[in-house]
């Protein structure tokens, strides 16, 4: 009989940590709003999130670890907007959050959702964050609540 062993969309009884980026605040205050709707409609209540917010995307690796190791959460959601400009500032930026927080989860088995947005110009990020493009913080809070589903599935012994 063929096995399938997934996530389901239930936030309840699951921890969760959000990390927001203080850096282009405009736009990581909107991700963090649909990240929490997504939360709270999924079943999880306030007592079960924590908010930490950082300076921007660039910090967000080293703090992730630090929640990680503290084995409280199910799963971490990383929220931010890192938008290129004229230097190459933006890919150093974006490319090493990036694969820290990815690094991160492999090495600490905590899913880590990224909802970090890395766009082009500041429109972009404005439709990722809420208009047109939906909002990338709820779509990550819902990446983190089937993975944390998943994870605690994995671990289950096998009966």
């Amino acid at each position: 009989m063929l096995s399938i062993i997934e996530g389901d969309l239930s936030a309840r009884g699951l921890r969760f940590a959000i990390i927001v980026g203080r850096f282009n605040s405009f736009i990581s205050d909107r991700l963090l709003a649909g990240a929490l709707d997504a939360l709270k409609r999924s079943g999880c209540t306030e007592d079960n999130i924590e908010i930490v917010r950082v300076p921007g995307s660039w910090e967000m690796p080293v703090v992730a670890q630090e929640l990680a190791k503290m084995k409280r959460y199910d799963a971490i959601i990383a929220l931010g907007a890192v938008i290129r400009g004229d230097t190459p500032h933006f890919d150093y930026v974006a490319g090493e959050m990036a694969h820290g927080l990815a690094e991160l989860a492999r090495e600490s088995g905590v899913p880590v959702a990224f909802g970090v947005l890395t766009t082009n110009n500041v429109e972009q990020a404005v439709d990722r964050a809420g208009t047109k493009g939906g909002n990338k913080g709820f779509d990550a809070a819902m990446t983190a609540i089937e993975m944390a589903n998943l994870m605690r599935r994995l671990r289950q012994p096998s009966a």
